[in-house]
């Protein structure tokens, strides 16, 4: 027999087969789909989160606290080296204008500093630290090269908000990453025992087929490729099922939410990329099942 009728004969007997047991069929897929259709919406997720740390990340700001003492050229020097440190953009803010913004932030109580009889308030500078600077560790390194200036009196950047956010971050993460790792060892189980119906209930064929001298790839062929059609349906249902969240709910969870998360809630749910991961995964996920129902039933 030719390749060209193998493959044939293969891709029939496969097709045979989802025919013949749809029911068995249908719960692999159904299972594939909501595997795929739950990683799709976590990397979803993943996306949201990160606008969110992006968004919080473009907020933090270092604020360097300079001594009384220091003339306005001393200041503005002092900018210039802040700046050659972290890299990032610094704003001095003088007395006057850290004095006004403080009463303003105050509200009614704000008049009660206007009987001051000086301004308490040093110059400052305020840094809007670079992306790659925005983690605990690195923020951390940078206060820690700011307080060895001389003229500085004082770092502060929100320390604790910082670490707490990524530390959520992480959490979140680990977490997706377990809940992914249960949910495909679940999927290969099921589809594995969903073929191994199937195999049940073709038994006489392939006992005729083993009886003629037909190899044990000849046999396992059909079946592996019913598991990697499984996963092409499942990654359809699954992309379909993305889709209809991204174009019925996206919209409304986008204004609900820009506020806080940014433009990455309403943005499409289905992008190239995913849309190959997941059915790479998906055949993956059913090219496992099958292999791992022939060798455990076959024993061939």
């Amino acid at each position: 027999m030719s390749v060209v009728a193998k493959a044939t004969y293969f891709w029939r007997s496969a097709a045979v087969g989802l025919r013949h047991s749809p029911f068995v069929h249908f719960i692999a897929v159904t299972t594939i789909a909501i595997a795929l259709f739950s990683a799709g919406m976590a990397r979803g997720a993943a996306r949201v989160l990160d606008n969110l740390l992006a968004s919080l990340g473009g907020e933090v700001e270092v604020t360097v606290y300079l001594s009384p003492e220091m003339g306005e050229d001393e200041v503005h020097g002092m900018r210039t080296r802040v700046e050659e440190v972290s890299a990032g953009q610094v704003t001095v803010v003088p007395p006057d204008a850290a004095l006004t913004r403080l009463r303003t932030e105050l509200g009614d109580l704000g008049d009660a500093l206007a009987e001051l009889p000086e301004n308490p308030l040093p110059a400052t500078l305020e840094l809007r630290v670079p992306p790659e600077k925005r983690n605990p560790a690195a923020l951390q390194a940078l206060a820690k090269d700011l307080r060895a200036m001389p003229g500085v009196s004082g770092v502060d950047y929100g320390e604790a908000a910082v670490e707490r956010l990524t530390a959520i971050a992480r959490a979140l993460r680990f977490g997706s990453l377990v809940a992914f790792v249960v949910v495909l060892g679940a999927t290969v189980i099921i589809v594995a025992a969903t073929l191994q119906l199937a195999i049940y209930a073709r038994r006489g064929e392939i006992e005729i087929q083993k009886l003629v001298g037909a190899t044990d790839r000849f046999v396992k062929a059909p079946f592996l490729l019913e598991g990697l059609l499984q996963g092409l349906m499942g990654a359809g249902v699954a992309l379909l099922g993305l889709w209809a969240f991204g174009h019925v709910l996206g919209p409304t969870l986008g204004q609900l939410f820009a506020f806080l998360l940014g433009p990455g809630v309403g943005a499409a749910w289905v992008e190239p990329r995913l849309a190959l991961e997941l059915v790479g995964a998906g055949c993956g996920l059913g090219l496992g099942g099958s292999f791992v129902a022939v060798g455990r039933f076959l024993r061939v």
